[in-house]
């Protein structure tokens, strides 16, 4: 029991403030079982955007420093209107990945990097006023329809994942045979003058891509992968919380021995830097972009009504509506900060929410400690060049492992829907899953549609939420069973 404890009984334990030293050793705890997925998404959005490595790191940078301010804010509580007041850390949530990537893939490069923020705004907006619908919405996200989205998350990310491991996406296994092309070109150019004719190319020649799917590299990626499984099955308590981040050091350790890694873009970093917002210019508002974000936002805030009640749980400390509306206020207002810092939309992380459970620490202020411990980080440039730094193909290791265990929670989730007295919701998992896989195996399937709706289209997470909710109504109604809706979000990991 705590000296604060002893001096005054009535204060309950997630208050408790500890001594400097110890609340800062904890905050450090929940800062480094988060950084992996902290970093992950900037990684893939900033890529997607095809910035260049220095637009990456300031991606990486903004990314820490929005997570600390909205880590703060959550724990500490600004107002009756914010802040949940739990043991709660604030990132950047998986789910909005795939829709990111979409409108990425459509609008690329700075111009791209506006409309996205700008749909984060936006979408951050709406979420704070929203915020306290969301309890009446449960109703329409059964386990049957939060299984089947977790699921096509996990499923989506994991090519990110394959990817790093290969070197980057699929498109790169082949280049563009310049001397053959070039020579294609000629022999065009004059059958056409000779024939007075229009020039007629044939298909592009390629050549295969050496560096991507090397075996050195997959190797690492596999080493990566192996140390993770070990810390896994050997490891304890922290140790096993942090085995992802522990296996990118080993891989980093691993790439700059085989000479596989530069430290030069982290030597050409500041030590110091301020976080502006808007860097990239001011943002742009598409409302197809906007809506798309804020179906990823319902989603977001429904995982976390379970892991807020959840967490209510482990501590002992009851929340009502008011709290819960305010806790989800703030995932709408980390939203919209993140937006306004060029970075992406916040939840609460559930890995931080098991190592509570592990450590049986129940104050918040530990949390408070982890977000300053992130708001500094996001001030050291060389921090995020370390990071951007990082051979893709050491995080593919990592990625498999990250990416995966969402696919797997969202198949744990549907192992508890009852199939055999309700045969409907094996339609409503398979169709929905089929939808979402439509992006994935065809990515030019809406070529032929408006170019605004490709955001919309191109991402399968927002292709089988939509299909989920609507078979459900369909077939079931909207009596959904809120008490399985709230365990299903309960059991979500992180995204």
């Amino acid at each position: 029991m705590s000296t604060s404890t002893l001096i005054n009984p009535a204060v309950h334990p997630v208050d408790e403030k500890l001594p400097l030293g110890r609340v800062t050793a904890l905050g450090l705890q929940h800062v480094l079982v988060m950084y992996a997925g902290a970093i992950a998404v900037p990684l893939i959005v900033g890529r997607a955007l095809k910035l260049s490595p220095e637009q990456v790191a300031m991606l990486i940078s903004a990314d820490l420093f929005a997570c600390g301010i909205a880590t703060l804010i959550q724990s500490l509580g600004v107002t009756r209107y914010f802040g949940i007041k739990l043991p709660v850390m604030m990132g950047v949530t998986f789910a909005a990945v795939g829709p990111m990537v979409g409108i990425a893939n459509s609008v690329p490069g700075m111009d791209g990097a506006r409309a996205l923020f700008g749909a984060i705004i936006g979408a951050g907006v709406i979420s704070i006023f929203i915020a306290p619908l969301v309890g009446r919405l449960l109703r329409f996200f059964p386990p049957v329809v939060t299984g089947t989205i977790i699921t096509i998350i996990g499923v989506s990310l994991m090519r990110v994942g394959v990817g790093w491991a290969m070197g980057g996406p699929a498109f790169l296994a082949q280049r563009t045979d310049v001397p053959k092309l070039v020579e294609m070109v000629d022999k065009a150019k004059a059958t056409a003058a000779a024939a007075s004719a229009p020039i007629a190319l044939g298909p592009i020649p390629m050549v295969d891509n050496p560096a991507y799917g090397s075996l050195g590299h997959m190797a690492i990626a596999a080493a990566v992968l192996v140390f993770i499984l070990l810390l896994v099955k050997f490891g304890r308590g922290f140790i096993a919380n942090i085995s992802v981040l522990l296996g990118i050091i080993a891989g980093c350790v691993l790439a700059v021995a085989m000479g596989q890694m530069s430290f030069e873009k982290v030597g050409k970093a500041h030590w110091f830097d301020i976080v502006t917002p808007f860097a990239f210019g001011m943002p742009t508002f598409d409302i197809v972009m906007i809506l798309t974000m804020v179906l990823v936002m319902i989603v977001v805030m429904i995982e976390s009504t379970g892991m807020f009640l959840a967490l209510s749980d482990m501590t002992g400390k009851a929340i009502g509506p008011k709290e819960l509306s305010a806790g989800l206020r703030t995932d709408g207002l980390g939203t919209l900060i993140g937006g306004i810092f060029n970075t992406f939309p916040y939840t609460s992380f559930s890995q931080n929410v098991g190592l509570v459970g592990v450590t049986g620490v129940r104050s918040r202020y530990v949390c408070v400690a982890g977000g300053v411990i992130m708001l500094i980080l996001g001030m050291l440039p060389k921090m995020a060049a370390f990071v951007e730094s990082i051979p893709i193909f050491v995080l593919g290791g990592a990625g498999l492992v990250m990416f995966g265990m969402v696919a797997a929670t969202g198949i744990r989730i549907l192992s508890t829907v009852d199939y055999r007295n309700n045969r409907y919701n094996l339609y409503i998992v398979a169709l929905a899953i089929g939808f979402g896989m439509i992006p994935l195996v065809a990515p030019r399937w809406m070529q032929h549609m408006a170019h605004d709706l490709h955001p919309l289209l191109d991402s399968g997470i927002l292709l089988t939420s939509i299909a989920a909710v609507t078979l459900n109504l369909f077939f079931n109604g909207s009596k959904g069973d809120v008490a399985g809706a709230v365990e299903a979000a309960k059991t979500a990991e992180a995204h």
